[in-house]
């Protein structure tokens, strides 16, 4: 397989699975929950989804022809939590991420030498790849970090359970060798 078009597969799996991390985390929080901060510089659940809609619908609308900072994008706002029920929350989710995702399977291998622009510095789509799967990843850490936090009932751990590694361990081990990608059992 070319490594250009193994790395758009590894980059959309990857991105996939921190979508399903993220909703993971969300799922397991009463609504009220989403829209609480700790203290005034803090941001809740609800206004990350907001900025990770705001920057993916920015960064991937027509990536290969305009500057992935659009005009029409007002990043200070995405910092404001106007967003009022679960439901709208989850409506933007799913429209930034489909943005994205839409974007990179519109790739081919011929693209990822290809230069486009964020605030008028020249990236590779591959190198702009790579700045979002380190961007959005920091974003759903703080997600599941924040949510964790929130809980006031048992967590369902979203990986290997505390005290749980030798188990998952031995588990894995059982199984004969296989070449996959990491995250295809969490994808299933």
């Amino acid at each position: 397989m070319d490594m250009n078009q193994a790395f758009l597969e590894t980059a959309e799996k990857q991105f996939l699975y921190y979508k399903r991390l993220g909703e993971r985390a969300m799922e397991q929080l009463e609504t009220e929950q989403l829209f609480q901060t700790w203290n005034e510089d803090t941001n809740s659940i609800a206004v990350i989804v907001k900025h990770l809609w705001g920057n993916m619908r920015s960064r991937w609308t027509d990536v290969l022809t305009t500057d992935g900072e659009k005009p029409w994008r007002e990043r200070d706002a995405e910092f404001v939590g106007d967003f009022h029920t679960r439901e709208e929350l989850l409506a933007k989710w799913e429209e930034g991420w489909d943005c994205l995702l839409g974007a990179l399977r519109s790739f081919t291998p011929d693209h990822m030498s290809q230069i486009i622009y964020i605030r008028n510095e020249g990236h590779t789509i591959m190198e702009a790849i790579m700045r979002q799967l380190a961007h959005y990843p920091y974003h759903v850490g703080q997600i599941v970090h924040t949510a964790k936090m929130l809980k006031e009932t048992s967590w369902d751990s979203l990986s290997i359970p505390r005290n749980g590694s030798n188990t998952y361990n031995e588990g894995k081990f059982l199984k004969p060798k296989t070449r996959k990608h990491f995250t295809e059992d969490e994808l299933e």
